[in-house]
């Protein structure tokens, strides 16, 4: 991952890797791997946030649609 200091300004170089970081999903990795998550524990979680995507999908196909 790159971010380009233009003009020694640092906090918005800083700003901008905060931002990539966010959208690649590193901060919620580095949460969850702070501690040791049993494969059971996993699976349920991952397909509990598979249902919220999931519906939270049709809701706005919905929106869309206007139904």
């Amino acid at each position: 991952m790159h971010v380009l200091v233009r003009d020694n300004n640092v906090d918005q170089a800083l700003k901008a890797l905060k931002k990539k970081m966010q959208r690649e999903g590193i901060f919620r990795e580095m949460k969850l791997r702070r501690h040791f998550e049993k494969p059971s524990e996993r699976k349920a979680r991952e397909s509990a946030e598979a249902v919220r995507r999931a519906r939270k999908m049709e809701r706005k196909r919905i929106e869309r649609e206007g139904f």
